[in-house]
């Protein structure tokens, strides 16, 4: 064979190739959403999510008082898109964390413990791959968690309570389709901060083969930086820490909206994910799978 004519057909494998590696990555990153969302406990647990706006909703309307607490609560009798704001703000500290924690901890150890790992590792995707395939399913998982109790939020507030223009926290009104805009930008930033914590997750779980292991640890860090956070005589490390900024989210429902503070929550989960997806890469490039 010619010279000309062995890189002609070099050229001709490559082409080939190269559609055939992105089907397979696209594969790889689908097997995952169905492996994740495919799990009974993920059910369950988006179960649970979906419980948290029907459960404040039927409280407050059982109580027969227009005034359901302090903050967005306050506002729910009067106006049933506050239920989705107030669901989310309740879920932030422990249901969407203890989530995320289940999920992300077991990522990798539940393959690992499986047995499955090794056959992943050694599969053409390659390591790299999978792990993006792994975090791409997190933080669809994020998402989905905080629009289900958005969905759930909009559905048992619209029936139970009444709808219309939105007073925002600046006092200033906006219509209805404002104020879902608003409430969905709200459920796409609290995604947003869960980012941090599902990175933390999947270095954990590169660590161990337990899954009950690496959710624990992922658990215990989680609540290591709440306690940090809620120590005043800390207040100089205060901005670094994960959960910080976690209540910007309310500053969508000011007119104009404040972002100095979203950004910078999300600045710093941005900072948190790629930190520990590195670390976490690191470990699963290097990992010894004999």
């Amino acid at each position: 064979m010619s010279p000309s004519s062995a890189v002609a057909q070099t050229a001709a494998e490559a082409t080939v190739s190269r559609p055939s590696a992105g089907r397979h990555t696209v594969g790889l990153f689908l097997s995952e959403l169905r492996l994740v969302f495919g799990r009974a406990r993920t059910l369950v647990g988006l179960g649970v999510l979906a419980a948290v706006p029907l459960l404040i909703g039927i409280a407050i309307k059982i109580s027969g008082d227009d005034n359901g607490g302090n903050g967005f609560l306050s506002q729910i009798g009067g106006n049933g898109l506050f239920l989705i704001v107030a669901s989310l703000g309740l879920s932030l500290p422990f249901f969407l964390p203890t989530a995320v924690t289940v999920i992300s901890g077991e990522s990798l150890a539940g393959e690992s413990s499986l047995g499955t790992l090794r056959n992943m590792l050694t599969a053409p995707a390659g390591r790299s791959r999978l792990l993006a395939a792994k975090m791409v399913a997190l933080a669809v998982f994020c998402l989905a968690a905080t629009m289900t109790i958005w969905i759930s939020g909009l559905i048992v507030g619209f029936i139970l309570f009444p709808v219309g223009d939105v007073l925002l926290l600046s006092g200033t009104t906006v219509s209805l389709g404002e104020g879902l805009l608003r409430a969905l930008g709200i459920a796409v930033v609290i995604s947003g901060s869960l980012l941090g914590l599902a990175g933390i997750g999947l270095f954990v779980s590169s660590l161990t083969s337990t899954p009950l292991a690496a959710m624990a640890a992922t658990f215990g860090t989680f609540i290591v930086l709440g306690i940090l956070t809620a120590i005043p005589q800390l207040h100089a490390i205060h901005p670094w820490l994960l959960m910080y900024r976690w209540q910007s989210f309310a500053d969508l429902l000011r007119d104009p909206p404040y972002w100095h503070d979203i950004a910078r929550n999300l600045l710093l989960q941005a900072a948190y994910l790629a930190v520990f997806y590195t670390a976490a890469w690191a470990r699963i490039t290097s990992r010894d799978i004999t």
